[in-house]
């Protein structure tokens, strides 16, 4: 039976006695009644208390139940029927405000589509989702969820993709621009090529860490059971000193009933959970509670480079013409207009570039033909695997790759370059960086401002980019050239915990589930990665390291707040009713106001601050 269900129930048996009492003035048949649900009552919750206390937590039912025999023994048994209204309207007062905050987690749930029109020959069949092939067309009407990731072969488009990134500006995309399971179609109809099989699409991994986040007990609920320990036993003292001083039974139920523990049942799960679905709203998945409260106390964060401190995506830095000396390097982004040299020596690279997938050379090509590059007549295109690619152009031997196969070994060393030679004759280099995320050094000394000051930063890379990209960003403790094993030790060796894992590639998973607390960082480029990872940031960008911190700190704040304000009006109450000034009716009544203080300030984790 659900608790709104009980809930009706319990109303009903209390019209009944209500009925019983004043409309034929049968106070021993309202008393029977009202005894009888009472102690079935009583009875359900003692075993269930047995059952929490077999699975090693602690039983916080126990003064409820002592609440209710107590004030049925000595005839207070319309208090007794208000304790029992309190206990069912607050479970189910629980369900509603559970409800509420699972709402932006559950938002994801309610999306997902079941199936998808797909393309076979000149008809358009629906198909379940694990039936589709990768390489399948799909069509995506008007406002469907896109169901599987995939590539727009319409020629543009432009999809929310705010249930699954967090940025609510509608994202423009053009033909071929990859195209992300979970985003809702705009106002048009269009096809997509499916590039992975559903169950391995960007949507499907959300909703199955959704899932994990839903069902996944609360580490906090657990010390919130604890405070119910001491706290029961400072229930039992007043209840006895009040009796002892006035010799009067009725002074135990009257403290007993304003001493109901549901502050501590129901304020600290409410506020997780609302802690979780503000996350979510925010743009990332935090898995359960207990990442909240290791978040919350974190002192410790280590940092992968590439993909996380950077961004990942090999691009052109400048161009190195052999008799031009560069006195200022020119960054990816800036456009900047080329020199005559420098535009022809662009040129011939893209020349013979043009045509291989290798990931440098798709990133000269991009920068080529941003600054306006052609291409020039080819002709014996060769490659040799490894060193480079070799061809003619005008009558001319050209040469790209390594500074040992175009002849440059006096050449200037470039950590990442392609080397150009024509006729044997070293003509320059086209180098290539990693570039530092544009938000990077703003989230480090903001993780200071938090107290985080063990900032480390930990790498397979090259010491000297290593120590370059850390001093950039503020990062003074630096570790290149790890394997992922080796990662994995700095962590375990961490002096300081809880500790922070912040990594993005599958030779981060290991770290990221070592540590306590392993955040993944993009839109689950890694599955790996976002599988072993605590926290998965749907958005691509590290301010929301941040914000999760602040977030889970906020939540820590509210769920003890919530159980402390419960707990201390509970003890004031108590010292009131010691003295007689309370009946036990009216104390049954402020509980049900306690109760309800709690939890509604429980909910203020819900928003952001």
């Amino acid at each position: 039976m659900k608790n709104w269900q009980k809930l009706v129930v319990v109303f009903l048996i209390a019209a009944v006695a209500l009925v019983a009492y004043f409309g034929f003035h049968q106070e021993f048949l309202a008393r029977l009644i009202v005894t009888i649900a009472g102690g079935f009552l009583a009875v359900t919750m003692f075993i269930e208390m047995i059952k929490t206390l077999r699975n090693g937590s602690y039983g916080v039912d126990l003064l409820a139940i002592t609440a209710i025999v107590a004030t049925l023994i000595v005839g207070e048994y319309w208090a007794s029927l208000i304790i029992i209204l309190m206990l069912v309207g607050g479970e189910t007062l629980e369900d509603f405000a559970a409800g509420r905050a699972h709402r932006e987690l559950s938002a994801l749930l309610k999306k997902s589509p079941e199936v998808a029109h797909v393309y076979v020959g000149n008809q358009i069949v629906d198909q379940d989702l694990d039936q589709i092939e990768i390489g399948t067309r799909l069509l995506i009407k008007p406002m469907e969820v896109v169901a599987i990731d995939g590539i727009l072969i319409s020629d543009a488009a432009i999809l929310d993709e705010s249930s699954v990134t967090g940025e609510t500006k509608p994202n423009e995309l053009v033909k071929g621009s990859p195209v992300m399971s979970g985003a809702i179609n705009g106002n048009s109809s269009i096809e997509i090529k499916t590039t992975v099989l559903a169950s391995d699409s960007q949507f499907q991994k959300i909703i199955n860490l959704v899932r994990e986040a839903e069902v996944t007990p609360a580490h906090f609920v657990r010390l919130a059971d604890r405070y119910a320990v001491p706290f029961t036993i400072i229930a039992y003292v007043i209840a006895g000193v009040a009796f002892a001083i006035s010799k009067d039974p009725v002074r135990i139920a009257q403290v007993l009933v304003v001493a109901s523990p549901c502050p501590l049942i129901l304020a600290a799960p409410i506020a997780f959970v609302s802690g979780m679905s503000r996350s979510s709203k925010n743009g990332f998945l935090i898995k359960n509670g207990t990442v909240i409260e290791k978040l919350a106390r974190a002192k410790a964060i280590f940092f992968d480079k590439t993909g996380t401190i950077t961004d990942g995506k090999i691009q052109v830095n400048h161009i190195e013409v052999a008799h031009l000396v560069q006195k200022e390097e020119k960054k990816q982004g800036e456009h900047a207009t080329l020199s005559q040299e420098e535009h022809q020596l662009l040129e011939i690279v893209y020349t013979l570039e043009k045509s291989s997938s290798h990931v440098l050379a798709k990133a000269v090509s991009t920068y080529a033909q941003e600054h306006g590059a052609t291409l020039l007549p080819l002709s014996a295109l060769t490659e040799v695997a490894g060193m480079g690619v070799s061809g003619f152009i005008d009558g001319h031997e050209v040469k790209i790759g390594r500074k040992s196969f175009v002849g440059a070994e006096d050449g200037p060393d470039f950590e990442t370059a392609f080397y150009v030679s024509r006729d044997g004759v070293y003509l320059g280099a086209v180098t290539f960086s990693d570039q530092i995320r544009k938000e990077a050094k703003a989230v480090i000394t903001q993780l200071k401002q938090l107290g985080l000051n063990q900032i480390t930063m930990l790498t397979g890379d090259h010491a000297r980019v290593a120590d370059q990209v850390a001093q950039e960003v503020g990062i003074t403790a630096v570790y290149a050239g790890l394997l992922p094993g080796e990662k994995l030790e700095h962590i375990k060796q961490s002096q300081v915990h809880p500790v922070i894992m912040v990594g993005d590639g599958v030779n981060d998973a290991p770290a990221l589930t070592v540590a306590d607390v392993g955040i993944s960082v993009g839109s689950g480029s890694s599955t790996v990665a976002s599988e072993a990872a605590d926290l998965v940031l749907l958005k691509n960008d590290l301010n929301s390291v941040t914000k999760a911190i602040r977030i889970s700190r906020d939540t820590m704040k509210i769920a003890r707040q919530s159980v402390l304000i419960g707990i201390i009006i509970c003890i004031i109450l108590m010292g009131i009713a010691s003295t007689g000034l309370i009946p036990a009716v009216i104390g049954a009544l402020l509980q049900e106001v306690i109760d309800v203080v709690s939890i509604l300030y429980a909910l203020k984790a819900l928003r952001d601050q």
